[in-house]
């Protein structure tokens, strides 16, 4: 697989996958998200490719206390072929190269077989709680 930068031109596409993938939720506009990572280390931000086919992406990023991966998603056609594995490993390498000490990352609860993933790469879950305030609605 190869791991790009996105680029504009992938937008529908990706969305597409992310839809495919069970990602998209209707109180999150992916369109908005991906205008907003753009202003943000927009190169961290990547894409995977087969060929000329779109298969896989995902989000990191970095606010000086720990770094994050969001829409980590992998075509459910091309899944458990290692793609997930080499998107996790680019984006560690990203991130501990500006000095990051920690990823974190947020799992639906009920999806086991994502949790059994990233355990199988070292990743523990923290005993935390989750919260957060919608600060600028998307609808």
């Amino acid at each position: 697989m190869n791991i790009r930068p996105f680029d504009l031109t992938d937008t529908d596409r990706i969305i597409a996958l992310w839809d495919l993938c069970g990602l998209t939720r209707p109180w999150n506009n992916p369109r908005l998200d991906i205008q907003r990572k753009l202003t943000v280390n927009r190169e961290w931000f990547v894409v995977g490719e087969v060929g000329d086919e779109l298969i896989a992406s995902a989000m990191f990023g970095y606010e000086g206390h720990r770094g994050w991966v969001n829409y980590l998603a992998v075509s459910p056609s091309q899944q458990r072929r290692g793609y997930a594995k080499q998107l996790m490993t680019h984006g560690e390498h990203l991130l501990m190269a500006s000095g990051c000490p920690k990823l974190s990352l947020q799992i639906r609860a009920s999806n086991h077989q994502v949790v059994a993933f990233y355990e199988s790469l070292g990743y523990k879950i923290d005993e935390v709680v989750s919260m957060g305030k919608r600060l600028i609605s998307d609808e």
